[in-house]
């Protein structure tokens, strides 16, 4: 089990999740989800093209549910399109794997070739998502190399919530009847 570097607690309207997170295994991703969380990292707001003030993550709601995989979350504009004006590149980490649940990872849009350089980049910005049971309760291993996981839901209380948003009722889109919202987040370094 990696050794965390920080705690991240998830403030929802569902209650909290505890999360550690694994900064020495994904450094880049830590550092972006922290000043996302705490307003000290820079991103520009999708609807108005102006940077953004203050946490992305603040009254941010989980857009996409999918009862048996996942919750997803982090998009500002909250439909699954928005993101903090930047894109950053993967770090996979063979030490972290999908193979039990409750992972925090990175949405992303798969790569993307720059038309300037040719070269394949990462897609992920400030879309997360959290990884829920599903058969059998294993994790979806399938998403192995294809997304940067960064952090863990940390205490049974926590799994508990993520397991209560992820049976919350959804419409098309996989999109929840009911608001889930991501209210702030708390980060302590350990």
């Amino acid at each position: 089990m990696p050794q965390h570097t920080s705690v991240a607690t998830l403030h929802t309207n569902h209650g909290d999740i505890v999360v550690n997170l694994f900064g020495d295994h994904a450094p880049r991703t830590v550092q972006n989800f922290i000043g996302l969380s705490d307003g000290s990292g820079s991103w520009t707001d999708p609807a108005t093209g102006k940077p953004g003030d203050g946490p992305l993550y603040k009254d941010v709601v989980f857009h996409r549910i999918i009862s048996g995989f996942m919750i997803q979350g982090g998009d500002p504009l909250g439909q699954g399109t928005g993101g903090p004006g930047y894109n950053f590149n993967d770090e996979i980490n063979g030490e972290l794997t999908f193979t039990a649940p409750y992972k925090l990872a990175m949405a992303n849009a798969g790569l993307r070739r720059n038309a300037i350089t040719g070269q394949a980049e990462g897609t992920n910005g400030s879309q997360f998502f959290i990884t829920v049971p599903g058969q059998g309760g294993r994790g979806p291993e399938w998403l192995q190399g294809k997304h940067t996981i960064f952090g863990e839901v940390a205490d049974d209380a926590s799994k508990a919530v993520v397991d209560a948003i992820s049976a919350v009722p959804t419409a098309a889109g996989d999109r929840p009847l009911e608001p889930v919202v991501l209210e702030s987040v708390d980060i302590v370094t350990v």
